[in-house]
């Protein structure tokens, strides 16, 4: 049996950041429920130095092929459900 690797990346827009650290609150709270809630890896891959942009990756590894795509859909969805950020590009693969 192979495994499967997900890959999710989002690009938010976090309209209410007035500073770095602001950012960081809304970035590091969504990573943390990520982690938590899916037990995938989580990381801030871009645009570290903007205050209202951000980039988010995860990955994972799982047995099935529906499963990651199960997973990556139901982690998409949490990253639309965050109220402070809004997508405005996103892009998923698996290998």
């Amino acid at each position: 049996m192979a495994a499967t690797v997900g890959v999710g990346r989002w690009v938010l827009h976090i309209p209410g950041c007035t500073s770095l650290k602001s950012k960081r609150m809304v970035v590091n709270s969504l990573r943390d429920r990520l982690r938590g809630e899916f037990e995938v890896s989580v990381a801030e891959t871009d645009f570290q130095d903007k205050w209202q942009k951000a980039e988010l990756s995860v990955a994972f590894v799982t047995s099935d092929r529906k499963i990651a795509d199960s997973l990556l859909s139901r982690v998409e969805d949490t990253v639309e459900d965050e109220a402070r950020a809004r997508i405005i590009e996103r892009e998923t693969a698996f290998f």
